[in-house]
């Protein structure tokens, strides 16, 4: 029988006829995806689920998708869509991270011109029948200071777009490196930097907790007199009572918005102002990018359903299915690794050096490095999966590399990376026990047996009397539960290290407590995916 596909959502008529002309069975019904109820009526009979933003996956919808195997979300952001709840499932989630890049930075040198010659409030002046010619003087991007804040996939392509009309352009991006930067042709710079030289700053980066709020109220007082500002990447990025408040002192000469804290955005202190452009979330809304990012959803759902293969998931690496049943919990420990590796590194990534030793070495690769790398990206970028973070890595020229071994130790097979930094190298190794369980089995050069949990909390100090007890006395007075404590030393009076699998995470003011005990030397908390 052949897979069946609902599309609830509004897709091209050309990306419905590629499902047809696979030999799927196809229901093209857009309303559906604005009737939870109808929705959930029959989603029971359909194997794959091809949505835009439309069409809310909740987990009352998984529960009732008993044959769903696969949601494609025509586009990048999955928002709509309840992944935690959908891997449980057993339900694929893919998505189309790059359909969209070029029209949303287009959209972004758009703003920028539109903020610099302030075209919209001059184009209404003119249709009022006003020639008021002499009161919209704007500035010439020609030799002006852009900063980019996120050199990445998007903020690459505005830097290009930027130099093509002979810009400087400098960019702020933790994980850029110098030599990927002098090839893009820009001046790799500091926050601080970028914020106190740019005449224009535009953002592609991720919401995240570290990027939340990056144009602060504190970092807007740090930019240049006069700077005008371009957002089209993710509401939450400004501060947008503080940004008014900066345009109104004159300090901030204009801003242009496409996206906003809250959306539908339909009140914003920055609303009715003359020197703002705004614009309802339009970054990926053109014909071109709809278009591309609905055929290609298209393909990768009909090569899942008919062969197996895997693109563009964002809850499972890239494999083969007969490869998913062996392979399952090697990734799973992959992505740990990176995962590991990526929150403890703060600094500009050079390489990754991957090594596979014992059976590992004959599994399939480069889903395996797919999966180490896009643990390392998430740390910064959560809409990283792993057809992509290679992409990302290669943008940002980290150099991978993968070396494999036969057995060489007392277990059949291990893992073990290496980050390397311009100023230190941070490796961890571990393997996958009988019970299918990944575990670390050394950080640092350091011998340990450390189960992994969603949440955990790593410290390291010089070998000393009184660690455990200290953090176990610490934990049990503020009532954070200990499920696992793994401890491990180089040698006596050396360097020491503990992992402890906590039942939830610790609160900021019990880190900063085992801090202020001048025990340790780092007391970083970690998240990892195990569902």
């Amino acid at each position: 029988m052949a897979p069946k596909v609902l599309v609830s959502d509004k897709l091209s008529e050309t990306a419905v006829q590629i499902f047809r002309d696979r030999g799927i069975d196809v229901t093209f019904d857009p309303s559906i995806g604005k009737d939870k109820d109808k929705l959930l009526a029959v989603i029971g009979t359909y194997d794959g689920l091809a949505i835009r933003s439309a069409t809310k996956v909740t987990e009352k919808i998984l529960d009732a998708a008993t044959n769903l195997k696969v949601v494609g979300r025509a586009g990048i952001g999955v928002d709509n869509v309840d992944i935690p709840a959908a891997s449980k499932k057993g339900v694929i989630v893919m998505n189309t991270p790059f359909g969209n890049s070029v029209t949303t930075a287009e959209h972004a040198i758009s703003l920028m011109m539109a903020v610099a010659r302030q075209i919209p409030e001059a184009n209404a002046s003119t249709h009022a029948g006003k020639w008021e010619k002499s009161r919209f003087m704007g500035v010439e991007l020609f030799n002006k200071t852009l900063g980019v804040i996120g050199a990445g996939n998007i903020g690459g392509i505005v830097c290009d777009r930027a130099l093509g009309l002979k810009m400087k352009v400098i960019a702020y991006d933790p994980f850029l490196s110098e030599e990927r930067a002098t090839k893009m042709g820009v001046t790799k710079v500091t926050l601080d930097e970028l914020l106190a030289r740019a005449d224009f700053i535009t953002l592609h980066v991720p919401l995240t907790d570290k990027t939340r709020n990056i144009l602060s109220a504190e970092n807007l007082a740090k930019t240049k007199k006069g700077v005008r500002i371009v957002n089209c990447a993710r509401g939450g990025l400004i501060d947008e009572a503080a940004l008014a408040e900066a345009l109104t002192a004159g300090h901030v000469a204009g801003a242009a918005l496409d996206v906003f804290a809250v959306e539908p955005a339909t009140d914003s202190p920055l609303f009715g102002m003359p020197n703002v452009v705004v614009t309802p979330h339009l970054g990926a809304s053109t014909n071109e990018a709809q278009e591309n990012v609905a055929l290609q959803v298209a393909e990768q759902m009909s090569d899942y359903l008919l062969s197996g293969a895997v693109q563009n998931a964002l809850n499972m690496p890239s494999v083969t299915a007969e490869e998913a049943r062996v392979m399952g919990p090697w990734v799973k420990l992959a992505s740990h690794l990176g995962a590991f590796a990526g929150q403890l590194t703060d600094e500009p990534i050079k390489a990754i050096n991957i090594l596979y030793d014992g059976k590992v070495a004959e599994m399939n690769l480069d889903a395996l490095g797919c999966a180490v790398i896009a643990g390392v990206m998430k740390a910064t970028n959560p809409d990283v999966n792993m057809v992509s973070a290679p992409v990302l890595a290669r943008e940002r020229g980290v150099q991978i590399s993968t070396t494999t071994q036969g057995k060489s130790g007392v277990f059949d097979a291990y893992i073990k990376l290496t980050v390397v930094t311009a100023t230190r190298e941070r490796s961890i190794a571990g393997t996958v026990f009988s019970d299918g369980k990944p575990r670390f089995i050394q950080i640092k050069g350091i011998t340990i047996d450390a189960e992994v949990g969603a949440h955990m909390l790593y410290t390291t100090n010089e070998d000393q009397p009184g660690i455990i007890g200290t953090l176990g006395q610490t934990m049990g007075e503020n009532g954070v539960n200990i499920a696992n404590f793994t401890l491990g030393r180089s040698e006596a009076g050396k360097d020491a290290i503990a992992l402890l699998y906590l039942d939830a995470p610790a609160p900021e003011p019990v880190l900063n407590q085992l801090r202020q005990t001048g025990l340790f030397q780092q007391v970083r908390p970690l998240v990892f995916e195990t569902a």
